[in-house]
């Protein structure tokens, strides 16, 4: 299975992002947007992995989980990766306490004893809008986004972490909780 470790958003705070996308949608853009209920906080992606390593995963999981508490994240402010001039992966940013980069990184070191590569790059929070697939209509989709760089689009407090599936259909993928793990 292809899978994944995230915090799965609450209601309204996926009903303020498919809010947000919706508008963006409008421009027409050449752009492959994420399902509405898609949304979420990966902290690691694991790629495809067997019955085996799903098993060791969740015992991490659980694990380290259990000692981290519950913590708060806010959406504000939006983006892009590797930046305004050439976006490839449109975001939404995740304002949060330090908690939330050390269980991230709790994860990577738990998830590395267990064969899983660490990340090359530095964990940044952020929710995955849309990925660019090309140029048309994407200045006003930025000028947008620029806009709403300031915005804050509402907050929750994370109270567990979640292995994912991630099933790739023609649609655009489709997201299914293997395991929750409460935070605390």
């Amino acid at each position: 299975m292809r899978a994944f470790i995230a915090i799965d958003l609450d209601p309204g705070l996926k009903a303020a992002v498919r809010d947000l996308v919706r508008g963006l949608e409008a421009f027409g853009a050449d752009v492959r947007w994420t399902k509405p209920d898609g949304h979420h906080l990966t902290l690691k992606f694991l790629g495809e992995i067997g019955d085996a390593a799903a098993e060791r995963v969740k015992a991490v999981l659980k694990d380290t989980a259990s000692r981290h508490g519950p913590l708060p994240l806010r959406l504000a402010g939006t983006g892009a990766f590797p930046g305004a001039r050439n976006p490839r992966v449109l975001w939404i940013g995740v304002a949060a306490g330090p908690e939330l980069a050390a269980l991230q990184a709790d994860l990577e070191q738990a998830l590395a004893r267990e064969g899983f590569p660490p990340e090359g790059r530095a964990f940044k929070a952020h929710l995955t809008l849309g990925r660019v697939k090309g140029r048309a209509r994407l200045d006003k989709v930025m000028a947008e986004l620029a806009a709403r760089d300031g915005d804050d689009f509402g907050g929750m407090t994370a109270a567990a972490v979640a292995l994912f599936e991630s099933r790739l259909r023609p649609g655009g993928a489709e997201y299914r909780v293997i395991e929750e793990a409460p935070l605390g």
